[in-house]
């Protein structure tokens, strides 16, 4: 009795906030609505509590309903970032931060991170990696109302192999407890199974794996495969079985492609993907998730003397540059792309600035905010929920002056944001909740 009580509870709090009763109305001058190849325009956005009723050309109007003018704006669904990571922000002595700040500051310092990507237009994100479940509290806490910030899908803890990216690996034995499948560092495919069904049960929604190594990580290749595929196979036929997706963060053609193989549904990064790589994406169907903004922050920081251990330094002005080429051959090749930039790697809330560099590689700027629309929605299962603006979704708005297809820059300077049908942004101004 008292565990079926405890269920009710989690099922209300990782429930939307409740919104208030009544209609609004958003006049939009055009209309970016994530469905179609189009821009419209005069459109009227037809509103009641948390979800979006009624899309109708012209200007509606509907008694004792709120309006919204926004006739002089584009309006677009609220973006939606597939990678980010609002529990940790890089600076200078990252490690030893990691070290000695409690669990408890980087609970308060991520509310703060979430609120920010929020007023930059992201009303949802993809959050692949946190220690102490603290994705877990902060989505919860977000999604009951607590503290403003985007719509959450978590991961928990990377899973990967002793001794890898996943891993400790670099400070001293006797600092830090060995982790195990608990921590998500695995050794075998029976490891594996139980690392993803521990994330489950603590409340993961999406599985994320280190099929290679990284840039951040003190002592491993950064590119090498880390994972086996007997290994990849068996998170991914585990995960599919609790009805969860993995996303795996892959650097080297190997990994990249094993993890293809075993059925990811997205790669993070792909930095030295390859012909048979971008074969594989298209046959079996899954996402890259470029990051580019995340190569270019670390190439960056990798020219100021002493920002990054020498080992990440290394590795940071190897891999760093090689990622908007990268992303700009898998496009070219036809693979299917969403939106993530790798939050957290860079400061908070210019997450719009992947656009940009998406851009500058051949994808039409329209192609770009699909790809964190309509497309970063298929990727999360979502689509019935975010990623368009049309009846029965989440009212997940944002506008910006002037038309961001012919100026992406636009974008990174989101004048209005509304989540679930509350406006958190106006005028280019926070609103006070």
């Amino acid at each position: 009795m008292m565990a079926s009580l405890a269920l009710s509870a989690l099922r209300v709090t990782n429930a939307e906030a409740p919104r208030r009763a009544g209609a609004t109305v958003v006049y939009a001058g055009r209309l970016i609505d994530g469905l179609s190849n189009s821009v419209r325009t005069n459109v009227s956005i037809i509103i009641e509590g948390d979800r979006i009723r009624e899309v109708k050309d012209g200007r509606a109007s509907v008694q004792e309903a709120e309006v919204i003018d926004l006739s002089d704006s584009t309006v677009l669904p609220g973006l939606i970032d597939c990678h980010t990571h609002i529990t940790m922000q890089i600076g200078r002595d990252q490690l030893l931060n990691s070290l000695i700040r409690r669990d408890s500051e980087v609970a308060l310092t991520a509310s703060a991170y979430a609120r920010r990507t929020l007023l930059a237009g992201f009303t949802t994100v993809r959050d692949v990696g946190a220690p102490g479940f603290i994705d877990i509290s902060l989505r919860d806490a977000i999604s009951a109302g607590t503290v403003p910030g985007p719509r959450m899908f978590v991961a928990t803890r990377l899973i990967g192999m002793t001794g890898g990216h996943a891993d400790t690996g670099g400070v001293r034995e006797d600092l830090l407890p060995e982790p195990d499948f608990r921590s998500g560092i695995i050794n075998g495919p029976d490891d594996a199974v139980r690392a993803v069904r521990y994330a489950v049960k603590y409340g993961a929604d999406v599985i994320k794996i280190a099929a290679t190594g990284g840039v951040l990580s003190l002592a491993d290749s950064g590119a090498g495969q880390q994972l086996t595929l007997a290994e990849m196979k068996a998170v991914v036929d585990t995960a599919r079985m609790l009805d969860r997706k993995v996303a795996a963060h892959a650097h080297g053609a190997a990994g990249i492609k094993d993890a293809l193989r075993a059925g990811v549904s997205s790669i993070e990064h792909g930095t030295y993907i390859d012909d048979e790589a971008i074969a594989l994406f298209k046959e079996h169907g899954a996402y890259l998730v470029p990051t580019i903004i995340a190569g270019k922050s670390v190439e960056s920081a990798a020219k100021i003397p002493g920002f990054f251990p020498p080992a990440i330094q290394a590795k940071a002005a190897a891999i760093g540059p090689l990622i908007q080429n990268a992303f700009g051959r898998a496009y070219r090749g036809g693979v299917k792309i969403a939106f993530g930039t790798d939050a957290g790697v860079y400061p908070h809330g210019q997450n719009a600035k992947e656009f940009e560099y998406m851009t500058e590689v051949g994808m039409p700027a329209l192609e770009a905010i699909l790809s964190a629309t309509r497309s970063a929605a298929d990727l999360l299962g979502q689509s019935s929920n975010v990623g368009s603006v049309q009846a029965g979704r989440f009212a997940d708005l944002i506008a910006v002056k002037g038309d961001p297809v012919a100026d992406v820059k636009l974008l990174q300077s989101v004048g209005f944001v509304m989540k679930a049908g509350q406006v958190y942004k106006r005028d280019g101004k926070p609103v006070a909740q």
